[in-house]
């Protein structure tokens, strides 16, 4: 969960909420074994560039 930050208006996060994670930060996250759930749909496809879409496809959360 991503830390409060009062002064700027963010509560922080809570499980079932989404944010916007860069594709390199969600590939560092994968390398240090702590990445997110995806939305494939919402997911950009310059994102393929730096991640296979066979693993983003096992992160997906809205695959049917």
């Amino acid at each position: 969960m991503a830390t409060p930050v009062p002064a700027a208006g963010f509560a922080g996060l809570k499980p079932g909420d989404c944010w916007c994670l860069c594709a390199a930060r969600w590939k560092e996250a994968f390398d240090a074994g702590k990445a997110p759930k995806v939305r494939l749909m919402g997911t950009h496809e310059a994102t393929l560039e730096i991640v296979p879409l066979d693993l983003l496809k096992k992160y997906a959360i809205d695959l049917s």
